[in-house]
């Protein structure tokens, strides 16, 4: 079971609490004229280009992104998409295309132009609109020093592919947990123009710095003040910077990150409500429930119930429903 670490970043915070689940798709080999339709899908879908090239066309995105060897995205709204070396081809189904895979490709129109690769991260937490909401519709990697790092995992994930080994399922998802930081990392880097959102912010060593004290210690009783000196500012100009730029008042992220962490203990572990609310600094649990259901919409023991249930049914439902032959989990 995964567990929220103390001193770790808020990045890997916030990845350890949605627990990210990778599955590789497939490879896929296209020669010719192709287009292929894929829908949509719940999580974060990542794509790359090893060789020859393909456009990307994503559904509510106005316009055509061409990807080059070397190129990667991520999809985090889940929207369909198309990959095609032509648009104006009818697209063939995603499923049709990569059930017939063989070795871990997946080939169309006999291969030979293009190869790239996707993965499906699906995320475990319940409120995982806490870093999808944070991304833009479409992150592209393009700077040379990341897609070199990612080519090498990209490369080593398709030698485990095409020779299967002792443990190379393990290999595979690491491999791809790599990438999808190394993306994020990239949108960090390249951020667009007065973006708004906790992620963004961390790219601001003021803001990161006042973001990682509140992940170090939830339970501190940090005041604006306290903040303010950890960010280097004044407590008004702090404030106001961090309502700019995270898009919430220090204190409304504040407690929405320790109602998060509440709400992971309640479904993964099994301590009492009093014994989380004393951890996370509120002194009784009844002013812990008040803020646990302004934050999340239902009382903590309600909570702990339902995501009892959506584990349980989860797990089930991966064992032995034929439907978890999905798209990113043909093997």
């Amino acid at each position: 079971m995964a567990q929220l670490l103390e001193g770790i970043d808020p990045l890997s915070d916030v990845l350890s609490l949605l627990r990210p689940r990778s599955s590789v798709s497939a490879f896929l080999d296209a020669g010719g004229d192709w287009s292929i339709q894929f829908p949509r899908e719940e999580g974060i879908r990542f794509q790359a280009v090893i060789t020859g090239y393909c456009w990307l066309v994503v559904d509510g995105v106005p316009d055509p992104v061409r990807l080059n060897p070397g190129d990667c995205f991520l999809l985090p709204s889940g929207r369909p998409f198309r990959l095609a070396s032509d648009l104006a081809l009818a697209p063939a189904d995603a499923y049709a295309v990569l059930s017939a895979k063989r070795d871990g490709v997946a080939t169309c129109n006999g291969g030979g132009d293009f190869l790239g690769v996707g993965c499906l991260f699906t995320l475990a937490g319940r409120h995982a609109d806490f870093l999808l909401g944070a991304l833009p519709p479409i992150v592209q990697v393009r700077e040379e020093s990341e897609q070199l790092a990612l080519r090498w995992s990209l490369g080593r994930m398709l030698e485990e592919q095409r020779t299967p080994r002792p443990g190379g399922f393990l290999v595979a998802q690491h491999l791809a947990h790599m990438m999808l930081i190394q993306a994020l990392r990239m949108c960090l880097a390249d951020r667009p123009k007065g973006a708004v959102s906790w992620l963004f912010a961390l790219a601001d060593t003021q803001m990161s710095a006042a973001i990682t004290a509140m992940h170090e210690d939830p339970a501190h009783r940090w005041t604006l003040r306290a903040l303010g000196e950890r960010a280097g500012m004044s407590r008004t100009s702090f404030t106001l910077k961090f309502k700019q730029t995270v898009g919430a008042s220090p204190m409304e992220y504040l407690t929405r990150w320790r109602m998060l962490v509440a709400g992971d203990r309640l479904t993964h572990s099994a301590d009492p409500v009093s014994a989380i609310a004393l951890s996370l600094g509120y002194e009784s649990e009844s002013a812990f429930g008040t803020a646990f259901k302004r934050v999340m919409g239902c009382s903590p023991r309600r909570y702990s119930r339902g995501g009892q249930r959506l584990f349980k049914h989860t797990v089930a439902s991966k064992a032995l429903s034929p439907v978890s032959l999905s798209l990113s989990q043909v093997q």
